[in-house]
């Protein structure tokens, strides 16, 4: 385990003519890793068998639980550390579908993949095996499981173009002016849509659906589950958030206590896994939002805008259930729009990652293709067996390659 000094220092004070700006920072910080993502984990846990209601508990379970992470690693450590919910393995929950043992199954898996997490961070070869994965094969992985995802806007847009247009112009727009805010304003675009539509059609929502709560379900385990969802769901979440999540950090000249955090992210996974969570992680992307310079110009109080954004997570969660009964509520199309919007990003520097080592290319190609293809063997999700096909295929190439073959 990596030693972590730290120097005790005063407490944040109200003087501070900055910690205003590092505050507003925090809480953008939170507001960007909800807006930007909630859709996508919302068709993620429906995907593999949660109800409306289980669902909304689900991101529920996420926003406390890594609150709470958030709270505890960034007071501690007096660091700037921010959690996320893991948006690629989301991802991959809508792409994987259904498995053997439905919704009690998939939560099975969820918290195996919490114990799996907190493992990683006790038993540092877990670690090292797990960064030995290529990663041209995992992000190849990630980038077939994506694209479906991210082919529904337009898909959406041919459906519905009257419900759909609005949505991909406004993102378009802030795409040109501020990224950060892209999505988040494609997802007040749908919820004006939603609203439109409600009205038209004389609905309206239901009213004990608004009302935030947890639905636990008792975890049940499944091989099928265990293969095509836990293990696929560990590998992206540590190949693409965690280690991505200390490296944003390093940048900044923060050091991560790596086993601090497995352990708190495993262990929030396992304890949200029953109400739906499906696994919590460093945030990597976002994570810039606190530590960069712009948070704060000392960096030994950059903290501050973690810690807020902690408690900013708290207030999100009890919008969870609204929202989510808001997304159940949409025209056919739009909020699979703007969750394919919000992982356009992802997928293209997942595709570039992909295919950057030419001598993997090949390997890389297929893993994509598989995992694209949606094909499941066995009960067990495309994801899987598209790394199995992946790590065969680069073995095989590899070892006919004379060393000196570009």
């Amino acid at each position: 385990m990596a030693v972590v000094s730290r120097t005790l220092e005063p407490e944040p004070s109200t003087t501070d003519p900055v910690l205003t700006h590092a505050i507003s920072a925090g809480v953008v910080t939170a507001l960007v890793g909800f807006t930007s993502s909630f859709a996508v984990v919302l068709t993620g846990l429906r995907a593999v068998g949660a109800s409306p209601t289980e669902a909304a508990s689900g991101l529920m379970a996420l926003c406390v639980t890594q609150a709470v992470g958030i709270l505890w690693l960034s007071r501690r450590y007096r660091m700037p550390i921010t959690l996320a919910w893991s948006t690629p393995g989301a991802a991959l929950l809508a792409g994987t579908g259904a498995v053997q043992g439905g919704w009690p199954a998939a939560v099975g898996a969820f918290v195996v993949v919490g114990l799996a997490v907190v493992l990683t961070g006790l038993w540092p070869r877990l670690g090292r095996l797990i960064a030995a994965i290529p990663t041209t094969l995992a992000q190849a992985m990630l980038a077939g499981v994506l694209l479906q995802l991210c082919l529904a806007p337009i898909t959406a847009l041919r459906d519905s173009p009257a419900a759909v247009a609005p949505v991909v112009a406004v993102w378009l727009v802030l795409q040109r002016f501020s990224k950060r805010w892209a999505v988040p304003a494609a997802f007040a675009t749908a919820a004006v849509v939603i609203g439109v539509s409600l009205a038209r059609d004389d609905r309206s929502l239901d009213a004990t659906a608004l009302i935030p709560r947890f639905d636990p379900t008792v975890p049940h385990w499944t091989w099928q589950a265990l293969v095509g969802i836990a293990v696929p769901l560990y590998i992206v979440t540590m190949a693409s958030q965690n280690i991505p999540g200390v490296a944003v950090m390093s940048s900044f000249g923060y050091r991560v206590p790596w086993r601090a955090a497995m352990t708190v992210t495993g262990l929030g996974t396992v304890c949200g896994a029953p109400a739906g969570g499906h696994a919590i992680n460093l945030a990597a992307i976002s994570a810039a939002l606190s530590a960069a310079p712009t948070a704060h110009p000392d960096r030994n109080r950059r903290w501050i805008a973690a810690f807020t954004s902690g408690w900013a997570y708290l207030v999100l969660a009890f919008c969870s259930a609204a929202l989510a009964a808001l997304v159940a509520a949409a025209p056919a199309g739009v909020i699979e729009a703007v969750a394919g919007l919000a992982l356009l990003a992802t997928l293209g520097g997942a595709l570039a990652a992909a295919v950057a080592d030419d001598s993997d290319r090949e390997a890389a190609v297929l893993t994509f293709l598989i995992a694209a293809s949606g094909v499941g063997i066995l009960g067990i999700g495309s994801a899987f067996w598209a790394l199995v096909a992946g790590l065969a295929t680069r073995l095989v190439l590899r070892g006919i390659r004379r060393p000196d073959t570009p």
